[in-house]
């Protein structure tokens, strides 16, 4: 009887493991290294998934309409569209989880610009990671689409 619930406890472990993180292999390898976000620059209020949809949407839209083709990708899933994976379309653009975090960098120009952050007397303060969590993101995930992924935890 030990060993059938022993069985039993590793079933369910394992089901929770793969329900969590059904998108890696498909979307994404394996998480090989993670971080967590937990400054907070203003209460977000609560964004809706359909903001975080939209944000996706005008990312996506804003890529699309660049003369160049894109490098990568940005969509988001989960129940609440609470999760923003970012994933590499060559080989050189992510080659390295640096070279990643310098897209983040030049991102975080981009959106600094815009009326929200100005609004909100943000933009000399604000990244990348504190527009994600103030849109309500769980969490972000980049990857080269080969070998590694990594994984932002955001903490409100």
């Amino acid at each position: 009887m030990t060993r059938f619930m022993t069985f039993i406890v590793a079933l369910f472990a394992a089901t929770a493991v793969l329900a969590e993180d059904r998108y890696v292999g498909y979307y994404y390898p394996e998480i090989t290294s993670e971080e967590t976000f937990d400054r907070v620059v203003r209460d977000g209020g609560g964004a809706s998934k359909s903001v975080r949809i939209d944000f996706v949407n005008v990312l996506t839209t804003a890529q699309l309409e660049a003369p160049e083709s894109p490098r990568f990708v940005f969509f988001s899933k989960g129940n609440d569209a609470g999760t923003l994976i970012l994933v590499a379309l060559d080989d050189d653009v992510f080659s390295t989880i640096y070279r990643a975090r310098a897209i983040l960098a030049q991102l975080t120009v981009s959106v600094r610009k815009g009326g929200f952050f100005r609004q909100e007397e943000l933009q000399y303060v604000a990244t990348f990671y504190d527009l994600l969590q103030l849109m309500g993101f769980d969490e972000l995930l980049i990857s080269d689409g080969e070998t590694w992924t990594h994984k932002v935890t955001f903490n409100r």
